[in-house]
């Protein structure tokens, strides 16, 4: 894939691509997604409502507790989990749920990812190199 590279840490999980869903706004997987439809779900997020399955988000920073473990799990296990997560920083509870879900996890990027990339855009996210190819550059 041709494109912009943009690094970050080392991550976690394998390599993943899809469409980049973005928003400058922090995350849970417990309380900002419904797992079961698929959406956003707190009325708050910049992106609620918005379909997250299959998709690479890009966000701010993790929040939340020791749910987001098996939350991010049990989404994979039925193929409802987004295609891969990018975020500026990443705490320890969501680098461990990534882990256990086998999910691909990327963060601590030499620009702020939130604003190198824009909703709709084709990404090509590679954890073990730390890095993230934008189909067409960088918006």
């Amino acid at each position: 894939m041709a494109g912009t590279v943009i690094r970050g840490h080392a991550g976690i999980g394998p390599a993943a691509e899809g469409e980049a869903l973005v928003a400058h706004d922090n995350f849970s997987a417990r309380y900002d997604l419904d797992r079961i439809r698929g959406v956003f779900s707190r009325p708050a997020h910049k992106l609620h409502d918005e379909n997250y399955v299959g998709k690479v988000l890009v966000l701010n920073i993790a929040k939340g507790g020791v749910a987001t473990a098996w939350m991010l799990h049990e989404m994979a296990s039925r193929g409802m989990a987004p295609a891969a997560l990018l975020l500026n920083y990443a705490n320890p509870i969501i680098a461990q749920g990534a882990a256990f879900a086998g999910f691909p996890l990327i963060d601590r990027f030499e620009t702020d990812i939130t604003r190198a990339i824009e909703t709709g855009q084709h990404v090509a996210v590679d954890p073990a190199a730390g890095t993230v190819t934008v189909d067409g550059g960088a918006a």
